[in-house]
């Protein structure tokens, strides 16, 4: 008799027959966000419960939450699989680590395109969570990119500017150097205005009084 996680295989593999019959990503994402509910017993049991078995469902879970915009939904997945060492299920080649980087710099950058907000501390612990991973530097400076262009809408210019600073040290066609030029204008020191002395005009000096013309009075006898 098949387990309930064999059983809920099937129903994976069912839904994924789904997804793979849209073309449009979009559509796609729409489905995946459909879907994800039925799921979420599942993720809760395992993420409350689980020991640290390898679990395709959990990890399937975590892309498509990515796929839909969720992101933290996605990071309380992956503290707990990379926490544990899971690894993606089928046929995906990037490690969890990688994988999840670099999905969640696309979610971010989707968010930014369409005017939507992201909580920033949310990309900073992806950071710190995968900092000792391996993974191609152009993935780890996309993060950091779209990190540093959040704070920049946020108003912080400093936090800003070391993220992009990152980013272009990891890849030099990151295509930060404008935007880093103008954040280091920012913040720049601006030098005081230096107090008004105030001048007084010239006191104006009385000239001698010119001698009169004519002859010269008589003296008195």
């Amino acid at each position: 008799m098949p387990t309930v996680y064999e059983q809920m295989l099937v129903k994976l593999a069912a839904d994924q027959r789904t997804l793979k019959a849209i073309y449009s990503k979009e559509l796609k994402a729409a489905k995946k966000r459909e879907l994800l509910p039925f799921w979420l017993p599942w993720v809760n049991g395992v993420l409350e419960q689980g020991k640290g078995a390898q679990d395709d469902i959990l990890m399937t879970v975590m892309l498509w939450r990515l796929d839909t915009g969720d992101i933290a939904g996605a990071l309380e997945i992956a503290r707990y699989a990379l926490k544990y060492g899971l690894t993606m299920p089928g046929k995906h080649r990037r490690t969890p680590p990688y994988m999840f980087t670099e999905e969640v710099a696309l979610a971010a950058m989707r968010a930014h395109a369409a005017g939507e907000s992201v909580d920033t501390r949310l990309l900073t612990e992806t950071l710190e969570l995968t900092a000792t991973a391996d993974m191609p530097d152009e993935v780890r400076a996309k993060l950091h990119k779209i990190t540093g262009l959040f704070l920049r809408d946020a108003g912080d210019a400093a936090g800003a500017l070391a993220h992009l600073q990152r980013a272009t040290q990891l890849d030099c066609q990151a295509g930060v150097k404008k935007e880093i030029e103008r954040l280091e204008r920012e913040l720049k020191p601006k030098p005081e205005p230096q107090p008004k002395v105030a001048t007084r005009a010239p006191r104006k000096t009385r000239s001698a009084t010119p001698a009169k013309r004519g002859r010269p009075k008589k003296k008195a006898s």
